[in-house]
């Protein structure tokens, strides 16, 4: 069963932005998808379709076999347990630790009595530590975040949403912000949760050749449609010239290998 369907959504912002433009997808389990295409094709749109922070204006989202089009209170809130997500600045609690930080990543499984007051599980604890250590984060765990770098907070941004044991993770530009060097780190880290722990991948990224080096499947998108939906290996100069109506050449950014 897919894990994801997006069928001929839609989204316009203010009544005059077309930012969607009846859009079909559907992500079967254990895939690794990555979203290209110019700045303003809608890949953020897209994403952010599926946790519904973001609500289509027109189309059926459907998650793990649910239509999460109109669910409202408790029952998104229950929904978005499914869905991690990770983004390109973090959105970390810089004051709180490292811990603290990944321990949000439960808060939607609590009530909001034991959210507000930080009551978390020695179960919950142990999982926080044993997925800090998978990501190299153990002697990080007590520091704020303000003291990590950008890529060790990226880490920290996987491990929250790892910490919902959610069915697939969203990247919205995981790596935008980050060298080259860190950008290689946190892509191996994402193919490695991907394909050890089994959970769907969806990433938006702007770099070309990093989409085509970890990715079974890319969607390219062009104004807000899908121009390309298929197997990396086949995403040629001619396709990604219609994704971006630009050469090629200049889209693709060395990764350090």
């Amino acid at each position: 069963m897919p894990v994801l369907e997006l069928r001929n959504v839609s989204k316009t912002y203010n009544n005059t932005t077309r930012a969607l433009h009846d859009v079909s997808v559907t992500v079967e389990e254990g895939e690794f998808v990555s979203i290209i295409g110019p700045s303003g094709a809608g890949k953020s749109t897209l994403l952010r379709s599926v946790n519904r922070l973001v609500d289509a204006t027109r189309g059926v989202v459907i998650l793990d076999g649910q239509d999460i089009t109109r669910v409202r209170g408790k029952e998104l809130r229950r929904v978005r347990t499914k869905t991690g997500m990770i983004f390109q600045h973090y959105n970390l609690v810089n004051r709180l630790s490292v811990m603290e930080n990944v321990l949000h990543g439960r808060l939607g499984h609590k009530s909001t009595f034991s959210g507000a007051l930080g009551l978390y599980t020695e179960r919950e604890k142990e999982q926080a530590f044993f997925i800090l250590e998978r990501l190299g984060l153990t002697e990080q765990a007590y520091k704020r975040c303000d003291e990590l770098s950008g890529g060790q907070k990226q880490r920290v941004g996987i491990a929250r949403a790892l910490m919902q044991e959610p069915k697939l993770i969203l990247c919205d530009e995981p790596i935008a912000s980050l060298d080259p060097n860190a950008s290689k780190i946190i892509m191996d880290y994402l193919r490695d949760i991907n394909k050890t722990m089994k959970i769907t991948c969806l990433l938006n990224l702007h770099q070309v050749d990093v989409a085509i080096k970890y990715s079974e499947r890319i969607i390219g998108l062009t104004a807000g449609r899908v121009t390309y939906d298929g197997p990396a290996q086949k995403l040629d100069k001619k396709t990604i010239y219609e994704i971006y109506q630009s050469n090629e050449g200049e889209l693709i950014t060395d990764m350090k290998e």
